[in-house]
């Protein structure tokens, strides 16, 4: 401190530092947040170094990150997805099991168990028939 008011330190940085961090950005190896932390930077920083150095920015473009909250939701969506995958799954294994006795029932029983209690039965031969 100095006369009661603390001095800032700034910190400079090369081109290339800013150009390896936007790189290690653009790679997906690291978010902002994760960058800000590792470094000891500003988001805010990094977002304007992105905003220069970028490949993939245009002076249109408006870098966006996912917030932890979205990532999050959408992390429990895809684990809502597959569980509901696993569910269709087993129920599809159910029904061609089902169809398969049923399958089996008919011939042992020689009854057409598909059809409704109330119908007569076709008196024409099928295939297999020693009538």
């Amino acid at each position: 401190m100095k006369n009661g008011k603390r001095l800032i330190k700034r910190r400079k940085f090369s081109e290339e530092f800013k150009r390896t961090i936007v790189s290690e950005y653009e790679s997906g190896k690291f978010t902002i947040m994760e960058l800000s932390k590792l470094h000891a930077l500003a988001h805010q920083c990094i977002y304007r170094w992105i905003y220069k150095y970028s490949s993939y920015n245009t002076p249109q473009t408006q870098v966006v990150e996912m917030k932890n909250s979205s990532q999050h939701k959408l992390k429990k969506l895809e684990d809502r997805i597959k569980e509901l995958e696993g569910i269709v799954g087993r129920k599809q294994i159910e029904i061609d099991y089902l169809e398969a006795l049923i399958k089996v029932a008919e011939k042992e029983l020689n009854v057409d168990i598909k059809k409704n209690s109330g119908t007569q039965r076709s008196t024409t031969s099928e295939p297999g028939d020693d009538t």
